[in-house]
């Protein structure tokens, strides 16, 4: 019986320590994933093509289709086609922004739990 309550009290104080390193991994991983998403965040919304772009190009086409217009054509900018380079860095950068939201929605579980 003094051999359990021993048992009792050392396995208690190592699964304390545990939890306490265990709450404090979590912390700093909630930390770095977030930090980590703002920062690819911005730099996903660096690669995306200016949108003002396209709203002028569609203002410019209703324009030529109001009943006004007197056949006036206005040419139109091309419409943007990334090369495969580019596509492979927002693969890349949106992969890498979803792994680190799950891994911080996994340590958001791994707190509550």
């Amino acid at each position: 019986s003094k051999f359990w309550a021993a048992y009792k009290k050392i396995s208690g104080e190592y699964d304390n320590n545990m939890l306490e390193r265990c709450d404090g991994n979590m912390n700093i991983l909630m930390l770095f994933a977030g930090l980590f998403s703002a920062v690819n965040t911005a730099f996903i919304i660096a690669m995306q093509p200016n949108p003002a772009d396209d709203t002028n190009d569609l203002l410019v086409e209703l324009l030529q289709n109001a009943p006004w217009n007197a056949q006036r054509q206005v040419a139109l900018s091309a419409p943007v086609a990334f090369s495969s380079s580019q596509i492979w860095m927002q693969v890349l950068a949106y992969t890498s922004l979803t792994l680190s939201l799950l891994s911080a929605f996994g340590a958001v579980l791994g707190k509550q739990w």
